[in-house]
């Protein structure tokens, strides 16, 4: 009878080790932190998760907005929030791969301060020239640009970020050589394509459909695996011949490293329910992105590879940011 007790003791008292706000978690408000302005790609992702996610929690979800140092600022909340499972956030490639390359200190490591709960969506980057631009294709782009070196201007949403170093990576496939003009965020750098003082840009596909579908930019290549159902006429860069010049822009649900076990799995659950639903995979997909759902350990496993890959794109680029 004595162990027969003390067993219903041990049960009983590692039910009561696990708080009980694991257990019944969500049972308020979630603030999930966007760390770039509003109508930005994040926000939109953020937006459209948000939405679903208070649906399938049945708690609300709170969109707060929180930009600065690229991403870093909102990202860094998030890291140093409580580790219950209110607060989240949607990170960027930049945020958890670029700046670790390209940055001598961060605010938060992103594979030790944080628990990564799925890659939510790619944002494949879609290279596009100007309409004063006279190559027709991905081939004749690069012609035109081996046989003015220094002359063609690439236009990026600022300096370090996924389209600035998408170009890079293409000048050091394509042996060409392109001079970089960082513009403060994508609609000026997008104002000046389309106005010919620039001749090409990488963007994600949201920031430049628009344009392409009313004709006024030529799309010559997409830098990912797969063509994008809304634009699938536009090669890869693979099948134009350079299938190292890949690109994604890429957004994932992050939290707190450290929660409890309960939370982080249930957090996980939510998440997946979330981009499983057919409207959020609708919705996502009309903006050209393309909806992914990893598991955590998938989604750190390609952090940490995105991170050594863009860190050589840095190095041989010699990309220096303040």
């Amino acid at each position: 009878m004595k162990r027969v007790a003390s067993g219903l003791l041990a049960t009983v008292l590692l039910a009561c080790a696990v708080p009980v706000h694991a257990q019944d978690y969500p049972s308020k408000a979630i603030k999930m932190i966007v760390p770039f302005a509003a109508g930005g790609p994040a926000d939109l992702v953020a937006r459209v998760i948000g939405e679903k996610l208070s649906s399938v929690a049945g708690q609300p979800v709170v969109i707060e907005n929180r930009g600065g140092a690229g991403g870093m600022t909102g990202i860094g909340q998030v890291a140093k929030a409580d580790r219950d499972g209110y607060t989240i956030g949607i990170a960027s490639s930049g945020t958890l791969a670029l700046n670790v390359a390209l940055k001598q200190a961060m605010p938060y490591d992103p594979l030790k301060d944080l628990y990564l709960v799925t890659q939510a969506v790619s944002a494949p980057e879609l290279l596009v020239v100007g309409p004063k631009v006279p190559a027709k294709d991905f081939k004749e782009f690069v012609a035109l640009a081996r046989a003015q070196p220094g002359k063609l201007n690439f236009a990026s949403s600022g300096n370090g970020g996924m389209p600035h170093l998408a170009a890079e990576l293409l000048k050091i496939a394509t042996k060409t050589d392109m001079v970089h003009v960082p513009y403060p965020g994508a609609a000026p750098a997008v104002n000046d394509l389309l106005g010919g003082h620039v001749q090409l840009m990488f963007a994600d596909v949201p920031v430049l459909l628009g344009a392409v579908q009313a004709g006024q930019l030529r799309a010559i290549a997409v830098g990912s695996k797969n063509r994008v159902p809304l634009l699938a006429d536009v090669p890869t860069t693979a099948e134009v011949g350079e299938p190292d010049v890949l690109a994604d822009n890429w957004y994932g649900v992050v939290a707190p490293a450290g929660l409890p076990q309960a939370v982080a799995q249930k957090l996980y659950d939510l998440s997946i329910a979330t981009l499983r639903a057919p409207d959020v995979k609708d919705r996502l997909e009309k903006q050209g992105l393309g909806v992914v759902g990893s598991s955590s350990a998938e989604f750190t496993a390609y952090v940490r590879s995105e991170i050594e890959r863009w860190g050589k794109v840095v190095e041989i680029a010699n990309v220096k940011i303040n």
